[in-house]
């Protein structure tokens, strides 16, 4: 069996798609390990803004609280120049 030039033009072309198929995905494996970190570094920042966000939560005063404390330093200040001072 002897190999024509129409057969190691195929083999030549089935070598070419080979190639490009392995350098193809190469680079989607790359692309895709990239996106797996930027993935991992996503999901790091939320979990620190998760907590930040709770922490600023407890943390912070309830509106009537504050509300109630106005109205008595507004009324203690009334008081204190209905007196006369």
């Amino acid at each position: 069996m002897t190999t024509g030039p129409e057969q190691s033009v195929v083999v030549e072309e089935v070598s070419e798609i080979r190639r490009r198929l392995d350098v193809g995905l190469a680079h989607i494996e790359g692309r895709l390990a990239v996106h797996t970190l930027r993935d991992d570094q996503n999901d790091k920042d939320l979990a620190d803004l998760i907590a930040r966000v709770s922490v600023l939560e407890r943390s912070r005063w309830p509106l009537p609280a504050v509300a109630a404390l106005t109205a008595l330093g507004a009324l203690a200040v009334t008081v204190w120049q209905a007196i006369g001072h």
